[in-house]
């Protein structure tokens, strides 16, 4: 999974060859912010009377969330993986917070300053 704000920064570096659209639409939007672009699930669907909160939430790819849907895991013969370590993988968020660093005229869309916001703080509370 990859940080979802480093896709925005390579579709604004990149707009042809990894293009990206506001409002989603895959005929426009590069295939890799479904597939490997990280994006928040719950692990019981919510209409199943599952939680809506962190007790509940999973990370996947948006490819993986809509394919789930309102199954389980189990009805669909999936697993849940273990969580990973920082230190091991990121999904690219210090790669971010350096390019960011270099280059910050990526932070002038909204949604992009948040996740950086987000990104400083995760990495405040780890060092």
């Amino acid at each position: 999974m990859i940080y979802p704000p480093v896709l925005r920064v390579i579709s604004t570096v990149l707009p042809t060859e990894f293009p990206y659209h506001p409002n989603w639409k895959t005929t426009v939007t590069h295939p890799a912010f479904w597939e490997v672009g990280a994006t928040i699930d719950h692990l019981v669907p919510v209409t199943r009377g599952g939680a809506d909160g962190e007790s509940n939430w999973v990370t996947t790819s948006m490819a993986r969330n809509s394919a789930k849907m309102n199954w389980t895991l189990s009805e669909l013969g999936w697993r849940l993986h273990p969580p990973g370590e920082l230190e091991d993988w990121d999904g690219m968020l210090r790669w971010f917070l350096e390019y960011a660093e270099a280059y910050p005229k990526v932070l002038s869309n909204n949604s992009v300053i948040q996740w950086h916001r987000a990104a400083k703080r995760v990495m405040d509370e780890t060092l």
